[in-house]
C-alpha cells in the first residue's frame, strides 16, 4: 500500500525526471552571429572589456551634449533641472564625474539610456565624446584628450575606491 510519503516521492520523480531528460536543451534556435547582437546587449566591464571601437574628445562632445543632454542636465552640466552631471554641490552630491566609480560605467549608461527622450540613439563616437565632455567638465580629463576603448578604463574616478566589487567578492568565494 502507498503511504503519503511514497506519493510525495512518486510525485517528485514524475516532476524531475522529464526535466532532467531536457538537461541538454530542447534543440531550438541557434547562436547569434556577432553582428546580430545589438550594441546595447553587450556588457561593458569596469576594466574596459566590451567597449566598442570608436573615440571622442570633450571638444567634439560639447555640441552633442548641448543638443542632446543640455535640456535636462543644463548646457554646461552644472545647472540641471534634472541631476546636474558636474559637481558635486550641496544640492547634488552624486554628480556623475564625482560619484560614479568607473568612466566605463558612465559610457555604458549613456550608451544604453540617454538621451532620455531617445535612448540608444547616439553613435558610439558621440557617446565617447559626451563621456569625454562630462569627464572634462568634472576636471578629470583635458579638453583635447581623446577617449577610446583603449584608454577609457584608465581614467581614475575620484570615488573608485569607495565601492565594493560584489562580483569579484562572489567570484572568489568557494561554493
Amino acid at each position: 500500500m502507498f503511504t503519503p510519503r511514497w506519493l510525495c516521492v512518486l510525485a517528485c520523480l514524475g516532476t524531475f525526471v522529464p526535466i532532467a531528460a531536457l538537461a541538454d536543451g530542447p534543440g531550438l534556435g541557434q547562436p547569434l552571429a556577432e553582428d546580430e547582437i545589438p550594441f546595447y546587449a553587450r556588457d561593458v566591464m569596469p576594466d574596459g572589456t566590451g567597449l566598442p571601437p570608436g573615440s571622442g574628445s570633450a571638444v567634439q562632445g560639447q555640441p552633442v551634449y548641448q543638443a542632446q543632454c543640455g535640456s535636462c542636465h543644463g548646457q554646461t552640466g552644472a545647472e540641471g533641472p534634472v541631476n546636474p552631471l558636474v559637481g558635486p554641490s550641496e544640492s547634488n552630491p552624486k554628480a556623475a564625474g564625482q560619484y560614479w566609480s568607473y568612466a566605463t560605467t558612465l559610457f555604458d549608461y549613456i550608451r544604453r539610456a540617454m538621451p532620455f527622450n531617445a535612448p540608444k540613439s547616439l553613435s558610439v563616437d558621440e557617446v565617447y565624446a559626451v563621456t569625454a565632455y562630462i569627464l572634462y567638465r568634472n576636471g578629470l580629463l583635458a579638453e583635447d584628450a581623446v577617449v577610446s576603448a583603449s584608454n577609457l578604463a584608465d581614467v581614475k574616478m575620484p570615488n573608485r575606491d569607495n565601492f565594493i566589487d560584489l562580483w569579484a567578492a562572489q567570484r572568489d568565494k568557494p561554493y
